[in-house]
Formats: C-alpha cells, structure tokens, sequence
C-alpha cells in the first residue's frame, strides 16, 4: 500500500509535476480520465443546482398532503426529522466525492469500499427511484396546471413539459446547467418570496385584514389524529406520513456526487456546494413548511391530492384565502417552472445513474455512448421513455398518480442514504486504516462519524414505517404498499442476485483503493487552479 500513502500526502493539494498544468491544456488532463462526459458545469452551477436543484412540488405540492395527515406541528416536525438525515447524507456523500469526484458518484465509491454487489443493488436502486421521479413531477405539472384549465387533458400538458424536459437534457450539460441555474434561480427567488408574504398574511397584511396569527395551530389543532385513532398513537402514525413526504421533498440533495464527473475543478467547487446544503434545509424546507403550517388549516378539503378537486398547493391556497387576485396565477406559474426544473434534473440524474452503472459493467456498455461533446444520449433516451408512465394521469387523478410515484420516489431515495451511510462508514475505516491523514482532505465534517451512523439509522427506521397505514383495519391497498415497499424490497434481491452471479467478497480496508483516478483528479485541479491565478493577472 506504499504507493497509497504517497498518493494520500497529495490530497488536498495540485500536482506540482503536471506538465498539462503548467501548460494549461484541460483538453489533455481530461484525457487522462477514462471516461467521455464533458466538465462544464461551472461554479455557479453547481452552487444552484446544489441549492435550488431539486426544490420542487415535493415542496411546493406534497406538502399538501402532509399537512392534512400530521398537522402544522406534525409538519414541521416531520421536514426538521428528515432535514437532521439529508445533512449527515450531504457530508457523507461530500467527503468522499470532493476527494474522489468520479464518474458514478456514491455507486462507484461503493465499489470500492464496500462490495460490487452492493454497488450494484445501489445503483440500480438509484436509477429506479429517479426514473420514477421524473413521471411525479409531470403528473404533479398536470395538477398545477388544472388551476387554470381543469377541463382541458392532463395528457396535453404532460405532453409540453416532458418536450421542454427532454429537450434540455438532449442539449448537452452546458445547456443543463444553464438551465438548471435560470430555473432554480426562479424557485429560490419564488420561495424566498412565498415565505415572506406568507408571514405578511399570517400577520393581517391581506386584502381581508384577516390576523391569523397561530389559529390553526390550536384548531383544528398542532396534530392530527390519523384515521380517527385517538391519543398518542393516532398523532404518531400521521407523523410518520408526514416523514415519508418529507423524505421526497429533500431526496436528490445528494445529485452533486452525480454532477461532480461534468463540474469544472470539483475539489474546489463541490465542498462549496455541500456546505450550502444547511441554507436550503433551514430557510426554504423548515421556513417553508412553518409557514404554510400558519396559512392553512389542516381539514382544508383542498389539500387531499387524491381527491379530484385538488388544483393547488397550500401557498396558492393560502393566498386565495386571503383575497388576493391574480397573484395565485403567478405564483402557481412560477411553481410550475420548478416542476418542469425538476423533471428536468431528474431526467440527468437518471440517465448519468444509468451511464455510471453501464461504467462499472453493472449494465450494458451501449449505455456508455456519448457524442462528440459528451453527452450519453443513450442513457437519456432510454431513461426519457420512463416518463410515458406520467400519462397514467389521463384515466386517474393527477394529484393520485403524483402521490403513488412520490411515494415510489421516497422509498427509493432513502434506500440510497442508507447506501451511502453505510458506505461512508467503510470508506472512513479503510481511509484511516491505510494511514490516510483526514485533515488534508478537499473537505471533511467534524460531525463524522456520527453523521453517517446518523443517516443509517434515520434512514432505516423511516423506511419500516413508510407504509404502516395498509396494516390498519379496513385500510389495506395494493397501490401503497408496493409504491411504498417495492424499493425496500429489490434492494436486497438486487445484492443478493448479484452476489450469487460475481461471489465478490467484501473489500477488506487494508485493500481499498484510494489511489486510482487521483493523478488525474489532481492535474485537473492544477489546470484549473492555474487557469484561475492567469485569469487574475
């Protein structure tokens, strides 16, 4: 392991004998990485996309549907809950990542510190969940978009936001991240805004002078008793649903490790993104979800998605509520940006999921092919035909079909935190066994260990409880059981599948590997570190 340690003196720190560094040619240094995705997402991308990225109807939409099942405090509870996991996940996952910024993100890193077995079950889990994801937010956009047009087919509107999300996806990562920085640029504006007109009129500022104050927080009161279950069991129960729509609301802070193998100087850039991760959690989820606690009263009938009159999300509501006309029209367009930015990113993040996978040899090499700028098209095109399952909406509710793959959504992506907790764990074990100073990495947390045992826990115990509600009596139902459990379910057949075809062992510590790729990550740090200082001249 002598060659490990020389390497591991070099972290945090460029080359110095690069010589494509010295001569400034990124063309060469990228060269040296043996893969065809294209580094051009830049520093303002990723810093968006890692702050407003994937803020989208999980927020703005769903909450609906966890306010009337938990209750304001119930609500804020349950997004405080799931925030505590997503930022041990985001200083797991960045740790690893800004040291190894790979193509393959967590699911290559598991390969090499856990199992390929295990990298296998996780990457397949990974682009299972987000290629569901993409059908929810164009479901969720038909919901929306019923504001206005309720009689007009969902299947028209699927139709225009899936063009605009695949025709951003087909136009190269360039085009993403610029995309992507408009569109979350829209949605962190939008949000800031929504939180402050909804303190305005929850403090009497409305046409209707109507002082709200905390009044729905003492009736119909801070909890609900889900099901009619009285006492503490019936607030608990409808606390965990509130978890399991949390969970999709924050699930794909974690797309930065996916991005890190298309970011310009991703040691620099990607410790930047994860340590603005506490801003998004504090200000837009648990700002977000304490105001719209306020706002609106938990029996508001229009919040049940399920139902067919659902058209809006608790913002546009409240706003309704307090008498004042057109703004709900611009606000639920500005919305229905952040669904099209999400559906958006989720086609990206699905189809470099599946790219990564076909790079590890867990799925077939036709999924490695990229044009002449680097984009897997491939990937995009395969990943692109999921989303035909967003027309289920033409023959169900739209707010129905958007709970189903919500919850799809939600299972899958804390499936991946567990992955990546656990992962973690074995990365800081062989990391610390082979001599590795963690001082010296691109970033590293104070929080660790605790934060990725954190993030197993948290994730594990939400899993066992995400669809409790079919056990009750008189409540079983096929569709939220399987949405619910399926992701649970296929990722220990995934593993143990792949273990009886490969009988990899299990990577022992004293045999990870934390040298591969770092030469190169490091001349790629170098070029643009020089790039930088000429730059400054």
């Amino acid at each position: 392991m002598s060659s490990g340690r020389s390497s591991a003196e070099k972290v945090g720190g460029g080359n110095e004998d690069a010589n494509p560094a010295e001569r400034g040619d990124l063309s060469e240094t990228n060269s040296f990485l043996k893969v065809q995705l294209d580094r051009q997402l830049k520093n303002r991308h990723v810093a968006m996309i890692s702050i407003g990225g994937v803020i989208g109807t999980g927020l703005f939409l769903g909450t609906a549907t966890a306010l009337m099942n938990g209750g304001p405090v119930g609500l804020l509870l349950g997004y405080l809950f799931i925030g505590t996991i997503c930022y041990c996940v985001m200083i797991s996952v960045g740790e690893m990542i800004a040291y190894l910024p790979i193509p393959g993100g967590h699911i290559k890193l598991a390969e090499r510190f856990v199992d390929p077995s295990f990298a296998f079950a996780m990457g397949w889990n990974f682009w299972y969940g987000w290629t569901l994801t993409l059908p929810a937010e164009l479901s969720a956009a038909a919901t929306l978009i019923d504001f206005w047009s309720p009689g007009v087919s969902n299947a028209v509107w699927i139709t225009i936001c899936l063009v605009v999300a695949i025709g951003i996806n087909i136009s190269g990562v360039g085009v993403y991240g610029e995309a992507e920085f408009v569109f979350s640029s829209i949605k962190v504006i939008t949000i800031t805004g929504l939180i402050i007109l909804g303190i305005v009129l929850d403090l009497g500022g409305g046409r209707n002078h109507d002082r709200i104050g905390f009044r729905y927080w003492r009736n119909p009161g801070p909890f609900v008793q889900y099901a009619g279950i009285s006492g503490a069991t019936g607030q608990f129960l409808g606390w965990s649903r509130v978890v399991t729509q949390a969970a999709f609301s924050y699930v794909g802070t974690e797309v930065v490790a996916i991005a890190a193998a298309e970011a310009k100087n991703p040691r620099r850039n990607l410790p930047k993104a994860v340590r603005r991760v506490y801003i998004r959690i504090l200000l837009f989820y648990i700002g977000g979800v304490f105001v719209i606690g306020l706002l609106v009263p938990s029996n508001n009938a229009l919040l049940n998605l399920n139902a067919g009159n659902a058209s809006a999300s608790p913002f546009v509501i409240a706003i309704n509520q307090a008498g004042i006309k057109g703004l709900p029209s611009v606000i639920n367009a500005a919305l229905l940006t952040s669904a099209w930015s999400a559906a958006s990113s989720d086609l990206y993040i699905a189809s470099r999921g599946l790219y990564g996978l076909a790079v590890s040899g867990n799925a077939p090499k036709i999924f490695m092919r990229t044009s002449r700028t680097g984009l897997p098209y491939v990937s995009v095109i395969f990943c692109s035909a999921f989303s035909l399952l967003s027309y289920m909406v033409v023959n169900n509710s739209s707010g129905q079909v958007f709970t189903w793959f919500s919850s799809m959504t939600a299972t899958s992506g804390l499936t991946s935190w567990f992955a990546v907790g656990v992962t973690y764990i074995r990365f800081r074990k062989g990391f610390l066994r082979q001599g590795y100073d963690r001082s010296r990495l691109p970033y590293a947390s104070r929080f660790q260990p605790y934060g990725a045992w954190w993030a197993v826990i948290g994730s594990a115990l939400t899993l066992t409880f995400s669809g409790w509600q079919v056990f009750l009596k008189d409540s079983w139902s096929a569709a939220t059981f399987f949405t619910n459990y399926l992701p649970i379910i296929l990722f220990p057949i995934f593993y143990v599948v792949s273990k009886a075809a490969t009988r990899a062992p299990l990577v022992k510590p004293d045999d990870m590997d934390f040298t591969s790729d770092i030469a190169e990550i490091e001349d790629i740090t170098s070029v643009f570190e020089y790039h930088s200082r000429m730059s400054l001249k």
